[in-house]
């Protein structure tokens, strides 16, 4: 190597690497896909469940809540349930990508991220 040069990466080990990090990224994907996380508004009267990666699997509304003359509130607690339920949703990718959007080391240069 000459001098000033820098150091370049090995490209086998980056590539090992790069193979590595794809196959966790893979494994986590799939763990949010069927991780259940639950969201609720108004005290538990509406309550929504949905898998981390944002499927929407189930909306329960106590009967308390629904009236007729009164549909605005019942709105209302069904958008917090879901707003709650992704906030659990995106919570739980961070846990889970977080390890992973470090991104791959690159001999001591910029971050490859996802």
């Amino acid at each position: 190597m000459q001098p000033g040069q820098p150091d370049m990466p090995d490209m086998g080990a980056l590539l090992q690497q790069a193979q590595a990090m794809q196959e966790q990224l893979m494994n986590a994907q799939a763990e949010l896909a069927e991780t259940e996380v639950t969201g609720q508004a108004g005290n538990g009267l509406v309550t929504v469940t949905q898998t981390a990666a944002g499927e929407i699997r189930g909306i329960t509304i106590d009967p308390k809540v629904v009236d007729p003359t009164d549909v605005d509130t019942l709105q209302d607690l069904v958008l917090g349930a879901l707003a709650d339920a992704a906030d659990a949703a995106q919570q739980l990718q961070a846990e889970k990508m977080g390890p992973l959007a470090g991104g791959l080391d690159m001999g001591g240069g910029p971050q490859l991220g996802m």
